[in-house]
């Protein structure tokens, strides 16, 4: 049998079902910076398309009700990658302007000895959420050990 290699994958835009969608437009543009590319006009379907400088990132669908569940399987966690921990501990800042719980109080390391690392929080729905950066967190605490932080919240 014959194989194809397979060609280089990237992440598209990740789309979000979400049970009030103007709540969690306006959770992801305030809390994350995300602009409001696009939504739709109809009230029976109700969605919204989020980026930023015109590259399509979120999508998020009005069509659940009740709250994320992580006892199904699913999604896991989202997670955004930023240049520097700096950048994280300014995402951190705003998130807690809004009053948005911040998971393992703040910074943590992705593992013991670990450069990466981030935070970690939920949107409106309870979808788990990370803001993290390669390098720049070996100081910070990791609360997992070294099994992987962002895999146990």
């Amino acid at each position: 049998m014959t194989t194809v290699a397979a060609p280089q994958l990237a992440t598209g835009h990740i789309g979000l079902n979400v049970s009030d969608l103007e709540r969690s437009v306006d959770f992801y543009r305030r809390a994350l910076g995300f602009e409001q590319l696009g939504a739709s006009a109809d009230g029976e379907r109700k969605w919204a398309f989020l980026g930023a400088g015109g590259r399509l990132s979120l999508t998020l669908w009005q069509q659940s009700t009740g709250a994320f569940s992580v006892e199904t399987p699913g999604l896991h966690h989202l997670s955004f990658q930023v240049d520097s921990i700096d950048q994280v501990r300014a995402v951190e800042a705003v998130l807690r302007e809004h009053s948005v719980r911040i998971l393992h109080d703040g910074v943590v390391a992705h593992g013991e000895g670990a450069a990466s690392g981030g935070i970690f929080f939920t949107d409106p729905d309870g979808i788990r959420l990370e803001v993290y950066a390669p390098s720049g967190a070996e100081s910070a605490p990791a609360p997992s050990g070294e099994a992987p932080t962002c895999g146990f919240f």
